[in-house]
């Protein structure tokens, strides 16, 4: 039942009198025992490791990507029991770490001394070194007797070619081939149509695909499979982790990342959990298990990093509706039969805008408004006193108070003085790197703009990121952003205040030295968004300004064609104020072309081709000697009398300032929270209540409801007032039965896509008087939209035709295997639109205020739709 239907079935109990209150105390109760626990693991190329450790307090060392890249060369820095060897010997580096926290040293020491040790190219190269085959994982769970399985990957094609992977490989022994063949063959016999040809193979070996673009008859076969032990994996979508009975021994999650119409996003926690859940059998497993495996773009780390992040709160899905809004104010129509009289009498239950905003107040929204959003508060306002009484005992005033308390006054005053005389030197130094840096860039810049139109130079940017790390990129430059006209990116970088640039004074020149932003492909299949800051160096080399094949573009503007394919989901990886540097993931059509972009081991200083000016050189020189006079006055102070007691106050305000750092963090956390679970139901209700008064659907002020409302007020449907203005026009008359349900199908086709991926293009075509309907209804739908803009109302309003000829030759009597033959659509998504499309014109004979032909037609169209295989639709 859908969520209108629930909420106007609590309506119609009220007007009868049959609601319910809440009376007396209630407290929440929550619980964290599950009947099964589970085991996390962490699957390799090589192997299949625990992610945590014993105590399942933090990650298993084993998977530090320092030890990762140890393994892969052949050293192994540890004992088969977990301990580290003594005779462990790299760079000094690690040796001093080692000294420092000593052979038993916490885990914690040893992964955040690697950590600090690797650049995002080195983390990268060794994530990829180490991502498995689906084969290699596979054979780990049956080598563990981890099977069944379900693996969650998160998109239809992924799935089905995994499936295709995997089926030679047989994970069912003879006796189990059999029964599999001999449920294939009677689900054959029952329901010809719903067979999947493509997974017939894989189901005979134990593997299946399950997700929205199968039919859900093929669905429901492969559940029952699985539940009886004949299929052991099942590659599925996220979808399959809610509200289906298929418990598993294991839990494969494929990436800790998906892709979106927005770009990649992170799983949720909520969202690992409940794929996690799906691990471990009531009363048959001991334990359920957890397998995430490693992808380019995640670890362990961030396995780690995610599933101990907690787990985050039940944000209220409570939205106003049109029928939701009719029903409150028009009220619901309650027929009464009288015993005595044999008559019957309709009343109309109306109630107030006050009477409704008392009902709209009872919701899970803003309950959780009234209550975790005030504990959330409180906590804030509690974080936010406790960071400001710390940053006052950092500030410079606080630590002079405390050296002059505890220090004599011959060592206060020495150190003052010299500390005094630091904050000056540091000031100049900054000034010198300032220059310095704007040096650089009036010699980047005319060289960067000799390379607009000419070959596409590789380039090296380097930056530090927020550990500290050193980072050089090796990248081929595109463009400067300002020349990008009509891409999304140069809009980006122009309306976004994030990327404002100001423009920076020289006093030398008196002239403004403003940064700029480039963009380049990095050899790790990343776009780079950068000014001049960032540029290390400019190579001679680069892609050659010619079309690879007669007849193609140049590599400058196919690069750019790839680059505005991609979403604007901008990562900063380091900032200044000279700009920032940002990146995003490539896509597949640019991999090629990054491994292309030669390391920097291969490109020589002979290849530079960034030849600095002797003012340059000079200024460094200049900054260089500053610098190593802000040295010398460090050590002064470290060798006065008082630096001990000095030092052990810099040590606690820098303890104070992590502190800080962390409680900005939680009070960021909180931040966030507050404003997923912030209610909102009062205001959508009056700006939706202005446009259905607009419409004349119900007058707010006498609350009459009008023919268009009550009609309104009884669809389910996600824009009930729009439905309902479609269904009462009088063009549909002239329609045919399979030309209504055609275009009822333009009215329900959201999310209903072609697949790309598919060796075809082929989708039946509408007639030419829907097309025609379909074309009047878009004006009606414009002016309606206009109305929903003005009162800011965000409903959808669809009407798409695109799939409406699959629909009238469906309710024309076309066969299923002829509708689906060389079918640009998945079987599921057409199937999900021929059963949205039958509910609704099952919905328009129980319509008040409809035409009666109307209404035959619908009767008419809908019994000839609802036949096999989609009759027999169970999900």
């Amino acid at each position: 039942m859908s969520k209108n239907a629930v909420f106007n079935s609590s309506i119609f109990l009220n007007v009868l009198g049959l609601g319910f209150q809440i009376h007396g105390k209630t407290e929440l109760v929550t619980s964290s025992w599950r009947p099964v626990p589970l085991t996390w693991h962490f699957s390799t190329k090589t192997s299949l490791f625990p992610l945590l450790n014993d105590k399942g307090t933090h990650m298993n060392r084993k998977l530090s990507l320092n030890y990762l890249q140890l393994s892969a060369s052949g050293v192994n820095s540890y004992r088969d029991d977990g301990s580290r060897r003594r005779n462990y010997r790299d760079d000094g580096s690690r040796r001093r770490n080692s000294r420092r926290h000593g052979r038993n040293g916490s885990f914690d020491s040893i992964v955040g001394m690697s950590e600090q040790l690797l650049s995002k190219n080195d983390k990268n190269m060794i994530r990829r070194s180490q991502v498995p085959q689906v084969v290699d994982t596979l054979w780990q769970l049956k080598a563990k007797d981890m099977l069944p399985a379900i693996w969650f990957i998160f998109n239809r094609r992924g799935c089905d070619a995994a499936v295709q992977y995997v089926e030679d490989c047989s994970l069912l022994d003879e006796c189990e081939m059999s029964e599999v063949e001999l449920a294939l063959k009677k689900f054959r016999l029952l329901y010809p149509d719903a067979v999947r040809e493509t997974a017939v193979k894989g189901l005979i070996r134990g593997v299946a695909a399950h997700h929205a673009g199968c039919l859900p008859l093929w669905k429901s076969f492969v559940e029952e499979l699985f539940q009886r032990g004949l299929v052991k994996v099942v590659f599925a979508t996220e979808t399959l982790a809610a509200g289906i009975n298929m418990p598993a021994r294991t839990a494969v999650i494929s990436s800790l990342s998906k892709r979106t119409s927005t770009g990649r996003i992170q799983l949720s926690p909520n969202e690992l959990l409940q794929m996690a859940g799906r691990a471990g059998r009531r009363g048959i497993d001991e334990r359920g298990h957890v397998v995430i495996v490693q992808t380019p773009y995640e670890g362990a780390e961030e396995s780690c990093k995610l599933l101990f992040s907690g787990v985050e709160p039940l944000v209220s899905q409570f939205t106003a509706s049109y029928g939701m809004v009719l029903n409150l104010l028009g009220g619901a129509k309650v027929t009464r039969y009288s015993n005595e009289s044999d008559e019957t009498n309709t009343l109309q239950a109306r109630r107030t805008l006050e009477e409704a905003r008392k009902l709209v107040e009872q919701s899970f929204g803003n309950y959780l408004g009234s209550n975790v959003m005030l504990a959330a508060k409180e906590e804030l306002a509690k974080i936010q006193k406790e960071i400001e009484a710390l940053t006052y005992e950092i500030s410079d005033e606080a630590i002079d108070r405390k050296s002059q308390k505890l220090l004599t006054e011959v060592a206060y005053k020495e150190i003052a003085d010299l500390q005094e005389e630091l904050r000056a030197e540091k000031r100049v130094r900054t000034e010198l790197r300032r220059r310095m840096e704007l040096k650089r860039f009036s010699a980047l810049k005319p060289l960067l703009k000799d390379f607009e139109n000419g070959h596409l130079p590789f380039i090296c940017l380097q930056y530090k990121d927020s550990e500290g790390v050193e980072n050089f990129v090796p990248a081929v430059y595109l463009a400067e952003v300002k020349s990008l006209d009509g891409s999304k990116l140069k809009n980006m970088v122009s309306v976004d205040d994030s990327f404002a640039l100001s423009s920076v004074g020289t006093s030398d020149t008196h002239q403004d030295v403003e940064p700029t932003y480039y963009v380049a492909l990095g050899s790790d299949n990343s776009w780079y968004l950068f000014t001049e800051k960032w540029i290390k160096t400019v190579y001679r080399s680069g892609f050659p300004n010619v079309a690879l094949t007669r007849g193609e573009a140049l590599p400058r503007e196919i690069m750019r064609t790839l680059l505005d394919k991609e979403e604007t989901q901008w990562e900063k990886l380091a900032d200044s104020e000279l700009g920032g540097l940002w990146c995003i993931e490539g896509s597949l059509e640019t991999w090629s072309w990054s491994l292309n972009v030669p390391v920097l081991s291969s490109l020589s200083e002979n290849d530079e081709v960034l030849h600095m000016s002797q003012a340059y050189i000079e200024s460094v020189e200049r900054y260089r000697e500053q610098r190593n006079k802000v040295a010398r006055l460090k050590k002064k102070i470290a060798r006065t009398e008082g630096f001990r007691e000095y030092k052990k106050i810099l040590d606690t305000a820098k303890f104070t300032e992590e502190k800080i750092k962390r409680l900005k963090a939680r009070s960021n956390h909180l931040i966030n929270r507050m404003e997923q679970i912030e209610p909102s139901g009062w205001k959508e209700f009056l700006q939706i209540s202005k446009v259905i008064h607009e419409t004349r659907a119900l007058d707010i002020n006498t609350h009459v409801i009008f023919p268009l409302g009550e009609t309104a007020a009884a669809i389910r449907g996600e824009n009930e007032l729009w439905l309902a203005m479609v269904l009462r026009n009088k063009i549909l008359l002239e329609l045919k039965p399979a030309q209504l349900a055609a275009v009822c199908a333009s009215l329900v086709s959201e999310g209903i896509k072609v697949r790309a991926w598919k060796n075809n293009n082929y989708i039946y075509e509408s007639s030419s008087t829907v097309l025609n309907v379909i074309s009047l209804l878009e004006e009606q739908r414009n002016s309606f939209v206009q109305l929903q803009e003005k009162h800011e109302v965000e409903i959808g309003c669809c009407l798409d035709g695109q799939f409406s000829g699959m629909v009238e030759a469906w309710a024309s009597g076309l066969s299923w295997r002829e509708l689906m033959m060389d079918c640009a659509m998945d079987e599921g998504d057409l199937a999900r639109l021929l059963r949205r499309t039958i509910d609704l014109l099952a919905q328009i004979p129980k319509l008040p205020d409809i035409d009666t032909l109307l209404q035959k037609n619908a009767t008419t169209a809908s019994d000839v739709m609802d036949r096999p295989p989609i009759s027999e639709l169970t999900g």
